[in-house]
């Protein structure tokens, strides 16, 4: 297992948590962009930086500090991520893209221009069995996307789910 992050401080709580868990991995501080794994993956985990909308719940103040403008400048990041991450896999191999956003541009649409522009992937969808009583949560399409109005246990404002996104590729 390789843990890829260009933030050393966020590096240092996967390496805690390691520790913690009594588990081990790589652990590399770099970006995205000018990484090279040694060998091709099995599967990716992408958590793509985002507007994090979808924490508004819970981090109010995020509706005051993102701009329209953020949400444009982060799916053109996310989608240079996705396109170099998938570019690391095996065939066969699979990449879990997320967000936790609730804005089209950094989910369903950065998949939607992805699939478009790389014929080498398929979309694998999500199923009800995978997430545990939770089947309002996938699209049609079979994305995973929880909303805050999606409740799990107890009532708002105790209840709820932050809102998050994930599409789940393989390379063909």
């Amino acid at each position: 297992m390789t843990a890829l992050d260009i933030s050393e401080k966020r590096l240092g709580r996967v390496r805690e948590n390691l520790a913690r868990l009594g588990l081990s991995a790589e652990v590399v501080a770099a970006d995205v962009r000018a990484y090279t794994p040694d060998e091709p993956f099995d599967a990716i985990l992408l958590d793509a930086p985002c507007s994090a909308t979808g924490t508004m719940r819970r981090h109010p103040d995020v509706a005051w500090t993102k701009r329209p403008s953020d949400i444009v400048t982060l799916a053109a990041l996310q989608g240079e991520l996705l396109r170099r991450a998938s570019g690391w896999l095996k065939p066969g191999g699979m990449i879990v893209f997320c967000t936790c956003s609730m804005e089209p541009e950094e989910g369903e649409a950065q998949i939607s221009a992805f699939l478009s522009d790389c014929p080498g992937f398929e979309l694998v969808p999500v199923t009800a069995g995978e997430i545990g009583g939770l089947d309002e949560c996938i699209t049609p399409e079979g994305y995973l996307r929880t909303l805050p109005c999606h409740f799990s246990g107890g009532t708002a404002p105790d209840g709820g789910l932050d809102g998050f996104f994930a599409a789940r590729l393989r390379r063909l």
